[in-house]
């Protein structure tokens, strides 16, 4: 039985479906119990009323098959329409099965008494039974959908592939894995303004700092350059000495704009010398006139 509880095929799966509202109808009697005060006794009319119910879910549960398949189907065809079929007659007797433990629980309380409920339960839990997929079920199933000549592959379709879920149980765990995953991104995305808020500096304190700051510029070397209005290249600081013109720009003098300028002196070409036994120049020389 566990190993076909755990079976992860459409077998395992209506397996786990009727297995699970086996035990339903006990927190009923506990609830029904507490209810009446623990007595048996209850009127003739609300036990009858019970049991009739009862026994004619347990006849329906009997008798019900699902409805034969229609001809021409295909192989795979032939698969899908029996599973769904057989997942809708399964699901019918667990509703027949559940239907007398509602009417006993109401009897007994309206009887004041256990008798019409505990009725019930002996016809109802063999009900489930009925609907169990074992083999005489499923054969007879197979032989129901088979009555117009079309061969239903029903066990094939059973032995197919299925998540192993639980009815009610799985559905409300999803729910609360995904209600546990919205919190916890709630929570991140409201620790992130805390972070960036705590990581900051206050208003006040970068106002002081600007200040301090501000004072220690102002407190601090000023340089010459701004204030007489030189480019950045020729400005410098107080505390460095300021680089002569003459060796950034050529030719210009080191002295200040007021202060009369010296003259330059002009460097004398040297012209070649005259040869002193220099020739004669054509025609000879004229002689001096005496005064």
């Amino acid at each position: 039985m566990s190993a076909a509880l755990r079976r992860p095929t459409e077998s395992g799966q209506l397996w786990r479906q009727v297995l699970f509202f086996v035990p339903v109808p006990l927190p009923v009697l506990g609830v029904v119990a507490l209810l009446v005060g623990g007595g048996l006794s209850a009127p003739g009319w609300t036990i009858l009323l019970a049991g009739s119910v009862a026994v004619a879910s347990l006849l329906l549960a009997l008798m019900v098959q699902p409805t034969p398949l229609p001809e021409g189907l295909s192989a795979e065809a032939s698969v899908r329409r029996s599973l769904h079929r057989f997942r809708q007659i399964t699901g019918l007797r667990i509703a027949l099965a559940l239907t007398p433990v509602a009417v006993g629980a109401g009897a007994s309380i309206a009887g004041g008494g256990l008798f019409p409920l505990l009725a019930a339960l002996a016809l109802a839990w063999p009900q489930l039974l009925l609907a169990s997929p074992t083999f005489f079920t499923i054969t007879r199933s197979r032989r129901a959908m088979e009555a117009w000549g079309t061969r239903a592959y029903l066990w094939a379709a059973l032995a197919q592939p299925a998540p192993v879920e639980w009815p009610v149980v799985t559905a409300l765990a999803e729910r609360y894995r995904a209600w546990s995953l919205e919190r916890g991104r709630r929570a991140e995305a409201a620790q992130e303004p805390e972070h960036k808020d705590g990581g900051a500096t206050p208003p006040a304190e970068t106002d002081q700092e600007g200040g301090a700051s501000g004072a220690e510029a102002d407190d601090g070397p000023d340089p010459s350059g701004a204030q007489a209005g030189l480019p950045d290249r020729l400005a410098v600081t107080s505390e460095e000495p300021a680089a002569e013109p003459s060796r950034i720009v050529p030719g210009f003098s080191g002295e200040s704009s007021g202060s009369p300028t010296a003259p330059r002196s002009l460097p004398r070409q040297q012209r070649p010398g005259r040869r002193k036994n220099s020739t004669q120049r054509p025609g000879g020389s004229r002689p001096k006139q005496k005064n």
